[in-house]
């Protein structure tokens, strides 16, 4: 992918999270550069035009500023997203579109989105949009595994979500499929024990108030105090013990995932098993899917574009082999 982006004109760097960025940080001039080499090589671009399956010849139907036109094709490559953020264009009604041709489709589902949780007002009003960092999570599996995973999270008006939240919420959306709702816990001081907490602020507070002798001897103020007195109450300084085992272990009550136009990315799609080894639709020969559309799930970021990347190769080339199969004259060459 590096090479690929180098070929484009666009230096990338590898970040302390490993993941690979535009040494300018921008998206637009790969994009550009992208368009460009497909624009030499003889692509063309149609814009505003909505596809709408087939007609009962197997043309491809499409609404144009025009008017509805139909095009064979000997082989169609689609790549047509999920549902999240609908108002770009990924609305994710082309599910009908294919189950009507007997390719099956598991439902959409959002993966890398927040979980809304039944905040106080207080807390909103006081600490929505805050990030926390960094924080420990703490959940389980559908097997009962628990697993832990450092990293930062926000709390927004209505939920919590962030990369590290994304990361872990395939089983949490999981766990509230199966139980109605999810338990993620947070560990708001990484690094020290539950003993080295306790003796901390075991110590005399010297006439200070608990929510600063909270921050004097853990280091613990803004949203994560506030998170503890979510959870304890109005005098948690009444049980020290309590408040440690807090701090290492606060539980979160997730209600649901936030809905699919808000997610990044979506999970479910068209079944890997309705595909063949080259993504072709086994019940519509000739009909490639790729990217977003089908039913797997990826961390968001660079992993999702990377393994989209990877999709739209192996159903090019795929479509390429096809057509030769059917004694078109094309190569593969680009």
């Amino acid at each position: 992918m590096r090479a690929w982006a180098r070929g484009l004109g666009v230096e990338t760097y590898v970040g302390t999270s490993g993941r690979v960025f535009p040494m300018d940080r921008k998206a637009a001039p790969l994009l550009r550069g992208w368009v460009r080499r497909l624009k030499d090589h003889g692509a063309a671009f149609h814009m505003q035009h909505r596809w709408r399956g087939w007609n009962e010849n197997g043309a491809l139907r499409f609404d144009t500023p025009c008017g509805a036109i139909e095009r064979p094709a000997g082989a169609v490559v689609l790549a047509l997203d999920g549902a999240s953020w609908p108002q770009l264009g990924s609305d994710g009604l082309w599910q009908g579109l294919l189950q009507e041709r007997g390719i099956a489709v598991a439902p959409l589902v959002p993966p890398n989105c927040g979980f809304d949780i039944d905040w106080s007002a207080h807390f909103v009003k006081r600490h929505a949009g805050a990030p926390l960092k960094p924080v420990v999570a703490h959940w389980h599996d559908r097997d009962g595994v628990q697993h832990e995973l450092q990293g930062e999270c926000v709390a927004t008006a209505t939920c919590i979500e962030g990369s590290l939240i994304y990361t872990v919420g395939a089983d949490l959306r999981e766990q509230i499929d199966t139980h109605g709702v999810a338990e993620l816990g947070l560990d708001l001081v990484p690094g020290r024990s539950l003993e080295r907490v306790s003796a901390e602020l075991d110590k005399p507070p010297k006439g200070r108030s608990f929510s600063e002798h909270l921050r004097r001897q853990v280091g613990i103020g803004g949203v994560k105090a506030a998170l503890l007195y979510e959870h304890l109450g109005k005098q948690p300084g009444d049980d020290l013990a309590l408040v440690a085992r807090t701090l290492k272990y606060l539980p979160l009550r997730l209600l649901r995932p936030r809905p699919i136009a808000e997610a990044i990315s979506s999970a479910g799609g068209v079944r890997l098993e309705a595909l063949d080894a080259h993504l072709m639709a086994l019940a519509q020969p000739g009909v490639f899917c790729t990217g977003e559309m089908l039913d797997w799930e990826a961390p968001t970021g660079g992993y999702l574009l990377t393994a989209c990347f990877a999709g739209g190769l192996r159903a090019a080339n795929g479509a390429v082999h096809w057509l030769q199969r059917q004694g078109a004259r094309v190569t593969s060459d680009h």
